[in-house]
């Protein structure tokens, strides 16, 4: 519930109920389209267009920390930013499928 997810995360109030889902939900697929292609071996040119979507996420995530002043909360979507970045940039430049 939103109001549980309100507690412990203040940026829940700063974006509609639909807006949170949509968030989450983007986190999932975006986690899913990062595994799923790799194991399938499936439409493998999902895993750096799902890395890319979830950067451009990421950065939405310290933009909005930054714009509510949390700078220690910065720190916990940086961390999948750099993974992301690392995905993207590995699978399509370095490791092209």
């Amino acid at each position: 519930p939103l109001d549980k997810l309100a507690k412990n995360m203040s940026w829940v109030n700063e974006f509609s109920p639909v807006q949170v889902r949509l968030i989450g939900a983007a986190e999932i697929l975006g986690a899913l389209g990062l595994i799923l292609p790799g194991v399938t071996a499936i439409l493998p040119i999902l895993t750096p267009i799902a890395a890319t979507a979830l950067v451009v996420l990421m950065l939405g995530a310290v933009y909005t920390h930054i714009r509510l002043k949390e700078f220690d909360k910065v720190s916990a979507p940086i961390v999948p930013l750099i993974l992301a970045l690392l995905v993207a940039i590995g699978r399509f430049w370095v490791l092209p499928l």
